[in-house]
């Protein structure tokens, strides 16, 4: 027999709490919601959409002060010949590239994000952590995107897992923080919606599906998983939490499954960069592409967009 799990927000109240998850019914629902179609007229603001929501990320052990540059300039002018086409809300990189990504995008509404607190293992000190989160918030970074401890949590050691986000959350300041999950290494939906409603009570301003460091990621049934999630947690608490997908998501019909999942479970209010983020490197350029594809009736070839 499955019980509930509840969880105390770390902001006050009552426990929050967590019930099993019909695995059945959420991958049929899943399924269901990404044979959604876009109709044509749609297909614009539905790009345009994706746009506003990536996250544009480079987390390589080469980047470069002139590759973050680079990116930031693609990132406020994804298509330098067409305007109309919006900035993405962030770039996200290491906390060594944190001062350059600043400089950067400095004046134009993109946000710089950074992942932090030994990042995508998380397997170091807490106090480490603490102090790399607090080193990226001084470079400059809004937003700082950790990983859950994944070891304490598959030990069954909540209350310290849950106690590393809040002392996260803390050393964050005024940035947002956003909690990945690494929903493949999890094991099963009950994981996933119970990491979800520990991250949120925990004080997290987003969760985020993966590091994109595995193969296993941002999978529809687990996006819609951590979704519900949110809703209960809404619902339970009025407390509204973002969600970020990240890890294989290459193309705009991806996106569009991802946007459909959040807007049919979430409500159209959470489709704006301020609650959902698409974490991304490659889905800019093929989203830039299917622009093109409306404007002029056929795809582009390969030199229409950067190589990133």
């Amino acid at each position: 027999m499955t019980t509930s799990t509840a969880f105390v927000p770390s902001t006050g109240g009552g426990p929050v709490s967590t019930t099993p998850v019909d695995a059945v019914s959420l991958e049929a629902r899943a399924a269901a919601l990404c044979t959604r179609s876009i109709k044509t007229t749609s297909k614009r603001a539905a790009l345009h959409t994706t746009i506003r929501c990536i996250d544009l990320t480079t987390l390589e052990g080469t980047d470069t002060a002139g590759k973050v540059a680079s990116l930031c300039q693609k990132a406020i002018r994804p298509s330098p010949g067409d305007p109309t086409i919006p900035s993405v809300a962030a770039v996200c990189v290491y906390p060594e590239m944190v001062e350059h990504a600043v400089a950067a995008v400095a004046g134009t509404g993109v946000a710089v994000a950074s992942v932090a607190g030994a990042f995508p293992a998380g397997m170091s000190a807490p106090a480490v952590r603490v102090a790399d989160i607090a080193d990226a918030v001084g470079r400059g970074a809004d937003e700082i995107d950790i990983v859950l401890n994944r070891s304490a949590f598959m030990a069954g050691d909540l209350g310290r897992a849950h106690d590393e986000i809040v002392a996260a959350k803390e050393a964050c300041g005024s940035a947002h923080l956003k909690v990945i999950l690494e929903t493949g290494e999890l094991g099963s939906y009950d994981q996933v919606r119970r990491a979800s409603m520990l991250a949120m009570a925990a004080g997290a301003d987003f969760i985020k599906t993966s590091t994109g460091k595995i193969p296993r990621a941002a999978t529809h049934p687990m996006v819609l998983n951590m979704a519900e999630a949110i809703r209960d947690y809404a619902d339970q608490t009025g407390v509204v939490v973002g969600l970020k997908g990240a890890g294989g998501i290459r193309t705009a019909k991806q996106a569009w499954h991802h946007l459909v999942i959040v807007g049919e479970t979430l409500g159209s209010e959470w489709l704006n960069p301020e609650l959902f983020r698409l974490g991304a490197s490659s889905l800019l350029n093929d989203v830039l592409m299917q622009i093109q594809k409306l404007d002029t009736g056929r795809y582009s070839g390969p030199d229409y967009v950067t190589v990133d």
